[in-house]
């Protein structure tokens, strides 16, 4: 009972003093809305996103991410045509990337270091042989095109027999017959999964 004489009491100047003491915030000055910060959005992901996101490719990925040119992935400022091969495509080489086109043991004579530096040496080349740093155009079939490898040219040839009204990566091959499977568009570059893998020089 004293409770509520107590509250019945209190509550007339609280209500009172919490209305008094409210502070009116003015609307902000109309300005440049574009000069408050707002995160950059885009509509469409990187080829960093596109790689991160695909589960087939994630073997290549993690090669890739290896190398010097992993970071361009992401960037604005580049376009890159990357030929991705499959997890199923890595995993049925006789040679793994770091391991090269011969196998490299460690035995005697060869240090850590160096075992280390060819490995890495191993996924450049590698990688780089599947990524084309310019924009490609597959309608012209037979057309080759120079990768980041050093000297290193992919082919793709015209599928004979193949409907009119796919698309156009559907009705080529690269060299040794790999096969283009699918095909996402990133800002800043295309990637295409491959059923194989392109040899390196």
């Amino acid at each position: 009972m004293r409770l509520s004489l107590l509250l019945a009491s209190i509550l007339p100047f609280a209500v009172s003093a919490s209305s008094q003491e409210q502070i009116i915030i003015s609307p902000m000055p109309q300005t440049n809305k574009e000069s408050i910060a707002s995160p950059f959005t885009s509509s469409q992901p990187t080829l960093a996103d596109l790689l991160t996101i695909e589960p087939s490719a994630s073997i290549y990925y993690s090669y890739a991410r290896e190398t010097e040119w992993s970071y361009r992935f992401s960037s604005e400022s580049v376009w890159f045509t990357m030929l991705v091969p499959t997890n199923k495509a890595v995993m049925a080489l006789a040679q793994k990337p770091h391991q090269g086109p011969e196998s490299i043991e460690p035995h005697i004579g060869i240090s850590e270091q160096e075992l280390d530096e060819s490995s890495k040496r191993n996924v450049e080349r590698w990688v780089s042989a599947h990524i084309i740093p310019s924009r490609i155009s597959l309608s012209d079939a037979p057309v080759s095109y120079e990768t980041l490898q050093d000297g290193k040219l992919v082919t793709f040839n015209a599928v004979p027999d193949t409907k009119p009204d796919s698309p156009e990566w559907m009705r080529v091959t690269l060299e040794n017959g790999v096969r283009i499977i699918g095909m996402k568009e990133a800002q800043n570059g295309v990637l295409y999964l491959i059923d194989g893998t392109v040899v390196p020089n």
